[in-house]
This record gives structure tokens, sequence and C-alpha cells, in this order.
């Protein structure tokens, strides 16, 4: 699922019409910025400090007929970069209704920023019965987050709609949508955040089945696809490091001073959660028709068809103890091509697993 960064909204009150660029698949959850790098300080580089941006940037520039880069990169508290970046994005904003294509046209050649074409906009935003339900279900969703902080606005907002959307309401009313979080770890880390303190966590790692002890300066809290994440330097990885809430176990916040070093730069969730290492294992695997789904329930280098349906899949990984496991799970459905090694390692635990049921 895509998500719609956000940001700063400008300074000087422009006007917040909206435009619809995708569909909300993550947001901050925190404001807070640890340490005194620039990894949490820079305006706009979260998520909700774009999509503020995104929604007012086109009818800011309306408002002016045009506006200088630096005027506009100014007024909105971002980098002529940052901005021409938001730019670009928003050439993909393309309005259906009433015509089949109505697109605006925006230009910031030579310095300065165009909008034609924009009357569009202005037209009330008219939702589909299931894109009313939709967004009722993902608004109820963030008004059940614990760390919210305007709950009030976001109530009547949503009475609105309700009153506005009928049949959709009650449709919207039997989905219920929940955000795994442990209530007593989120209000602790948002304490470490605020208070810029260290904190020592007890962290579970699926993949080697262990708890692991490691110290975190906290950067900032994450919502990514309905999963709350801790994004901070971690002292034992010497790197930036998200943490899954549900996998902390034991969480003690430090009376030391969090320390993220300036360099460090936090993590674009939008380009995935899966940050493959030069270092890791490269394994090549085949798929029959049946085994296609690990194509796309794992992050994969590379897909390549082999006809009849099959697949030759390459993925990197830190630990190939998960991949054995999944082979194994596969049986007839795939199989390791390489590293040989573990393709041997493979035969070998499946020739011991049938001896046991005197099937080998």
């Amino acid at each position: 699922m895509s998500g719609i960064e956000t940001g700063a909204a400008p300074q000087d009150g422009a006007s917040r019409n909206s435009v619809v660029q995708g569909d909300v698949a993550r947001a901050d959850v925190a404001k807070g910025d640890a340490g005194k790098g620039d990894a949490g300080k820079r305006p706009g580089a979260t998520s909700t400090g774009r999509l503020a941006r995104l929604l007012a940037l086109v009818p800011y520039v309306v408002n002016r007929d045009a506006v200088a880069l630096d005027e506009a990169a100014a007024a909105f508290g971002v980098t002529e970069k940052q901005l021409i970046d938001d730019l670009n994005m928003l050439w993909c904003v393309e309005l259906r209704a009433p015509d089949p294509y109505c697109p605006i046209d925006l230009s910031y050649e030579g310095g300065e920023i165009t909008v034609t074409e924009a009357e569009s906009i202005a037209r009330p935003l008219r939702l589909k019965a299931d894109e009313a339900a939709a967004l009722l279900v993902a608004l109820r969703m963030l008004a059940g987050l614990p760390e919210l902080h305007d709950r009030d606005a976001l109530s009547r907002l949503i009475a609105k709609l309700e009153d506005a959307a009928g049949a959709a309401a009650q449709a919207a009313g039997k989905v219920a949508v929940e955000v795994e979080t442990r209530g007593d770890t989120l209000a602790r880390l948002r304490s470490a955040i605020d208070g810029r303190r260290r904190v020592h966590l007890t962290y579970y790692v699926p993949t080697r089945d262990e708890n692991t002890e490691r110290d975190v300066d906290p950067m900032r809290l994450l919502v990514v696809e309905g999963t709350t994440y801790l994004e901070g330097w971690c002292r034992r990885a010497e790197a930036v490091r998200l943490f899954r809430l549900d996998r902390v176990t034991d969480l003690a916040v430090l009376d030391v001073a969090a320390d993220v070093p300036d360099d460090a730069e936090p993590i674009d969730v939008d380009a995935g959660l899966f940050r493959p290492s030069p270092q890791d294992e490269v394994v090549t695997m085949e798929l029959t028709p049946r085994g296609r789904w690990v194509a796309d329930s794992y992050p994969c280098e590379s897909v390549t068809e082999l006809g009849e349906g099959r697949l030759r899949i390459v993925l990197r990984t830190p630990d190939t103890r998960w991949v054995r496991a999944l082979a194994m799970r596969l049986g007839d459905q795939g199989r390791i091509v390489s590293p040989p090694s573990l393709a041997g390692a493979v035969r070998g635990e499946a020739a011991r697993a049938l001896a046991l049921y005197d099937l080998a």
C-alpha cells in the first residue's frame, strides 16, 4: 500500500484546500526529535510534515498567481530542494470527476512557481459510498491511537462525515481496525522522546528466536501499515534501526541523555522496511506455480519468470535460518538453488525429518 507524505503548513496562513495524492498508509505518531543531529530536526522530514505541505502547496501558489521558489520554501520552512521534490510529486495528481482526466498544470521553471488549470480543486469533494466508508474506517483507527493530540477535532470530523455519508457510515461501523501497541511501552517511549533520554530494550528477534539487549537513542515513533515502530540510533549496531513495539519485551528509560549522531538519517519507510546489506547471504530459489506467493510475501532482489508459471527469485538475508524454515515449509512448491551449501543443508534437514516417519 502506498503512502502520502505530508509537510509543514505555510507560516503566513495560506488557504488549505486539499489535493488528493494517494491513500494514507503510514504516518508519524510522534513529533519528538531525539539527540542533537539533523535526523530529527529538518523541517518537513517526517511523513506528517510533508502531507500538510502537499495539501497546502497548490492553493498557496494559486492565491498568489506566481511565487518565487525561495519565497515558497521559506514560507513552508523547507529547503528549495525539498520543495522541488514536492512539486515533482504533485505531477502525479489527477482528479477524475466530472471529466475523465483533469490534470493541474504546474511549472517551476526560471525559479518561479506557477499553477494553471487548477479550478477543479475548488469543486466540493464528492465521495462514493465505498470511499466514504474507507475514510471513516481510517479516521476511527486514527482516533483510537493513544498518542493522538487533537482528539476533539477528529471526533467532530468523524461526526460530520457520518452525517453526510448515510448508509456508507453504517457499513463502516461494522469494520474495526486495531493498531497493536503496548500502551505502557508506548507511553514510556513518548516520555523518553520528549525528555531526550536513552532507552534500554529487550527485543525479540524472530529470525534467531532470541531476545537481545540493546541501548537505543530514540528519534521518533512511526505507524507503518498498522504496526507501530520505534526509530532510533541503536548503540549495538551503531546505526539507525526500526524496532517493532510488539517485539519489545522489556523497556527501561535510562538517566542518560540521548545522543543521536549528526549524520544519522531517518529511514525512508516509503522505500520499504527491508534494508539489505552487502554482507547478506544471496539466496536463489525456484518456485512452482503453487509457490509463487513467496515472491509477494518476501522482499526479493529480483524475480524472473521461468515459464509455465514457475519463478526464480533472488533475495538477501543476514541469517539463513528463516530461509531454511521457508524451504522446509514449501516442500515440493519450491527449492533453494544456491548457495549449494544452503541447498545441501535443507536436503539434509528434510531427510532427517522424513527418517523420523520411516519415509526416507
